[in-house]
C-alpha cells in the first residue's frame, strides 16, 4: 500500500539528524569553502594586481586579503584565542590596521590567509553547539557566541563577493567559475 505524500514528507521531518550537522560543524563547513575560494581566488591573481583598488582610499587586492587574514586573528580574540605573537595583533584594532598595511609577495599573502584560516578554525572550536548561547565581550559588547560565528561568517562572504568583484575587474575569472 502506498503511503500518502504527506505523511511520507511528515515522517522525513521528524527524523533524527545525521552527526555532523549541527551548527558548528555547518559554520566550519561554511567557513572551509570560503577558505577554498579566497585562497584558490588569491593564487590565481597576479602578482601586479596585489596594489590595484578600484579608487583611492579604498584597500587594495593585497590589502583586502590581509584585512581577511587580520581579523581571522582579531575576531577569535572576543573568542578566547589569542592572535600568535608573530601576527603583532592583539584587541586594539591599530594593530590589525598595521598589519593589513604590509607590503607582502602573493606568496607571504597566501601563507598568511592560510595561517589565519587555521587559527580561525581553532578558535571557532572553542565554540560547540551545546555553548552557543554564551556571552561574550565582542567589540565591547555582549554578544553570544553565536552572533559572534555567524558575523565571522557573513564577513568572510562579504569579502569573498568583493574580492570576486576585484578579480573580475582585472580580468582573472575565479577558478570554480571556469
Amino acid at each position: 500500500m502506498r503511503r500518502p505524500l504527506l505523511a511520507l514528507a511528515l515522517s522525513f521531518a521528524v527524523a533524527a539528524p545525521v552527526a555532523g550537522q549541527g551548527l558548528m560543524s555547518e559554520m566550519h563547513r561554511d567557513v572551509n569553502e570560503v577558505q577554498k575560494k579566497m585562497i584558490d581566488l588569491a593564487n590565481a591573481m597576479p602578482e601586479s594586481s596585489l596594489s590595484w583598488r578600484p579608487a583611492a582610499g579604498v584597500r587594495s587586492v593585497g590589502e583586502v586579503y590581509l584585512h581577511v587574514a587580520s581579523d581571522n586573528y582579531l575576531i577569535p580574540i572576543s573568542m578566547g584565542k589569542p592572535a600568535p605573537a608573530s601576527s603583532g595583533i592583539t584587541s586594539d584594532f591599530a594593530t590589525a590596521a598595521t598589519f593589513e598595511k604590509r607590503a607582502l609577495t602573493k606568496a607571504q599573502i597566501v601563507a598568511e590567509l592560510q595561517a589565519s584560516f587555521t587559527h580561525l578554525h581553532q578558535a571557532m572550536a572553542l565554540t560547540t553547539d551545546a555553548n552557543v548561547g554564551e556571552m561574550i565581550n565582542m567589540f565591547g559588547q555582549n554578544w553570544s557566541r553565536q552572533r559572534a560565528m555567524v558575523m565571522t561568517v557573513t564577513h568572510l562572504h562579504e569579502h569573498l563577493g568583493q574580492m570576486i568583484a576585484y578579480a573580475r575587474s582585472n580580468g582573472v575569472t575565479p577558478p570554480w567559475s571556469r
